[in-house]
């Protein structure tokens, strides 16, 4: 009698685990690795008012050759055309009202015409929890992750 008890409560509690909730958007994010899929997300979509609202005035983004600001930034992201892209490696630190988020991100696609590396690119950003909601301010691509 005990076994079949057994039995009907493991199957029961299998019907309760839940497929991982896929971040489609920025409100769907629940954290930091959230926040930087929907930005990955919305540069492929190109979808230009949503990259820009997530953005903060003050934003920087510093690769191994320069440093841009946030309107010199947005226009370097505006001409990336994703057709894929993958993350990995990723770490989030959380403090206070702020994500570090770590990771080495591999794009399929070009940038002014020119295809992206072959190799993932390490990269790191830090997302800021303002009032109008999580705001990147600080993006820069450290190198390749094989350096």
């Amino acid at each position: 009698m005990q076994v079949p008890l057994w039995i009907s409560l493991l199957l029961l509690s299998a019907c309760t685990v839940y497929s991982e909730h896929p971040v489609k958007t920025f409100s769907d994010a629940t954290g930091g690795e959230g926040l930087e899929r929907a930005f990955w997300r919305a540069v492929q979509k190109q979808d230009w008012k949503d990259v820009e609202r997530h953005l903060a005035g003050n934003f920087v983004y510093a690769t191994p050759g320069k440093t841009l600001e946030r309107a010199e930034a947005l226009e370097n992201f505006q001409q990336m055309q994703i057709q894929e892209y993958s993350i990995g490696e990723l770490s989030t630190e959380m403090n206070r009202d702020a994500f570090v988020v770590t990771y080495a991100v591999t794009l399929r696609g070009t940038r002014h015409g020119q295809a992206f590396p072959d190799q993932p690119q390490r990269s790191m950003s830090v997302w800021q929890q303002q009032k109008g909601g999580w705001v990147m301010i600080a993006h820069t691509v450290l190198g390749t992750a094989t350096e």
